[in-house]
């Protein structure tokens, strides 16, 4: 009786996966409770759950994410992990979930990759063993000078968007900026302001989903550990990246942290790309930070839009990943 409690034939997986997020309403699925057999394939989760089908475990697949991102934001690294169980209690493969992984998922035309599978301890959570996580921003700012008159500003801005060139390649990847009185190096020296423990209140969008944590007036309080802003290329190819390099200076803003709130990147870059473009000043930065509070958010503020924004990794110990002696023959 006791060795047939012992035997484990349940086996956790960790996915390493990648994907476009356009088409998606974002990475976690929505369960309707007078639904529940229906799997929602308008999410990257969901759409995984219906992929892990083929290979027929005997357990109920159930998915668990290490980060969220919202409808149309890409991630270049992010992970899942799974339990799945088979008839005979063997170990699936790893090499062979992630080919048959991708292959369903490129049969369905869907733009999600998983880079890599590995076991992993029961113990294992994609989720809390986190230890950090990096955002990339991409911004490309218009080259081309033109002067507008102040009433007229902000429709020939409008304008000049249509009318201006843009890469097909990089359509919803990156954020095409054509005002041309952009001052990249103030945007560099008032990042420093977010590095370190703040009250990122005023930077959260409220969301829909209810969790008793976010009411604990400790959960708004967040530590950036770093923000990197780099000259960026253009992904164009062909004769469009000799035009996008020409009209555009691309650039990566980068931001590290163990965690964010909802919205929370997208919100500080929109906060920078405003001062770059004279609509705040960091005085404005500097009440958002230390009035921390829905009101406090400024107007004139543009949160930026999800097409440019990436999650680029998801980081853990290497420790994290070990197995019980007994289970990593």
């Amino acid at each position: 009786m006791f060795s047939a409690f012992s035997i484990v034939t349940m086996h956790r997986y960790l996915l390493n996966i990648s994907y476009i997020g356009t088409r998606f309403r974002g990475i976690q699925k929505t369960i309707n409770k007078l639904e529940e057999s229906r799997l929602d394939t308008n999410s990257v989760q969901g759409c995984l759950e219906l992929a892990l089908r083929v290979f027929r475990p005997i357990n109920e697949i159930q998915t668990v994410l290490s980060s969220r991102t919202d409808a149309g934001v890409h991630a270049l690294h992010s992970t899942v992990h799974v339990d799945l169980e088979r008839n005979d209690g063997k170990c699936y493969d790893t090499t062979i979930l992630t080919g048959v992984l991708n292959r369903t998922l490129d049969k369905q035309g869907l733009p999600i990759r998983v880079l890599s599978t590995q076991r992993v301890a029961d113990t294992f959570h994609c989720r809390y063993h986190a230890i950090g996580r990096t955002y990339l921003y991409r911004i490309a700012v218009s080259k081309q000078k033109t002067t507008l008159l102040p009433d007229a500003k902000s429709s020939s801005l409008r304008n000049k968007a249509y009318e201006a060139f843009l890469p097909v390649e990089e359509w919803d990847r990156c954020y095409f900026l054509q005002n041309n009185n952009f001052d990249i190096e103030r945007v560099i020296a008032a990042s420093r302001l977010f590095i370190g423990v703040h009250d990122y209140r005023t930077f959260m969008s409220v969301s829909r989903q209810k969790s008793p944590s976010r009411d604990h007036p400790m959960f708004t309080v967040r530590k950036i550990d770093e923000i990197n802003i780099r000259p960026g290329r253009s992904l164009a190819l062909g004769q469009n990246a000799t035009l996008a390099t020409e009209n555009y200076d691309y650039w990566d803003i980068e931001i590290k942290a163990k965690s964010f709130l909802y919205k929370q990147v997208r919100r500080i870059v929109g906060t920078l790309l405003a001062l770059a473009e004279s609509r705040i000043d960091e005085r404005c930065i500097y009440q958002m930070l230390t009035i921390p509070c829905k009101h406090s958010w400024d107007h004139r503020i543009q949160i930026a839009p999800a097409c440019g924004l990436y999650l680029c990794r998801v980081h853990y110990r290497d420790t994290a990943f070990e197995l019980p002696e007994e289970t990593s023959a």
